[in-house]
Order: C-alpha cells, then sequence, then structure tokens
C-alpha cells in the first residue's frame, strides 16, 4: 500500500521534530568539549536553523521512494 502524501508529511514532521530535540540535547552536550558556550536560547535558534531544510529533505525523499516504488522493480 503506498503511503499517502499527508501521511508522509506527517512521518517527516515527527522525523525532524525527534531530530531536532535531539540536536539540541547534542549540542549542549558537544559544544562545551570544543569550548563553544552558548545559551538555551541560541542553541533553540542554530536548531531551527535547519528544521526546515531537514523537513523539505525528509518529506522529498519520501516522496521520490514512493515514486521509484511504484514505477521500478521495488514495486
Amino acid at each position: 500500500m503506498k503511503q499517502s502524501r499527508v501521511m508522509s508529511l506527517i512521518e517527516a514532521t515527527t522525523n525532524v521534530v525527534v531530530g531536532y530535540v535531539l540536536a539540541i540535547a547534542t549540542q549542549m552536550a558537544v559544544f562545551p568539549l570544543f569550548g563553544l558556550e552558548a545559551a538555551l536560547g541560541e542553541h533553540l535558534a542554530i536548531g531551527m536553523a535547519f528544521v526546515g531544510v531537514s523537513l523539505a529533505r525528509s518529506y522529498l525523499l519520501r516522496r521520490l521512494f514512493e515514486r521509484l516504488r511504484g514505477a521500478g522493480p521495488f514495486a
């Protein structure tokens, strides 16, 4: 069964939200190891800078694989 566009968007959004939370936690743990200091607001802003790109990437790759699955030897 093919995944609908709406479900692709929901999956991509969930993936990005989980990734965002993980990225913030990782930044807060790793930055000090490199001598970088950032306030929580700065960590959140840095993470948000990548959210749009990550969401678009995840959604577009899902749609590409759905198209390949329906049109090629992966069906």
